[in-house]
């Protein structure tokens, strides 16, 4: 459950970058919708923030590390 939890993160973010670099949104491209979005400069820089984190999360979902235990 949890890799799928990342998984959907992940595809949100990547969407979000999509959104910041080009003004053009996948989801509503694949689902309809209008996929070309006008935004300002700021939000453009965020969503692109949050894109790039999004592939760095990628690297998440290959990593075998077991969680810290509580002492």
């Amino acid at each position: 459950m949890k890799k799928l939890a990342l998984i959907l993160v992940i595809i949100g973010a990547l969407n979000w970058l999509l959104v910041g670099l080009f003004q053009w949104d996948l989801v509503s491209a694949i689902f309809g919708g209008e996929s070309l979005r006008a935004s300002s400069f700021l939000s453009r820089v965020i969503y692109a923030i949050v894109g790039i984190a999004g592939l760095y999360a990628i690297s998440f979902l290959f990593s075998n590390r077991e969680p810290a235990s509580a002492k």
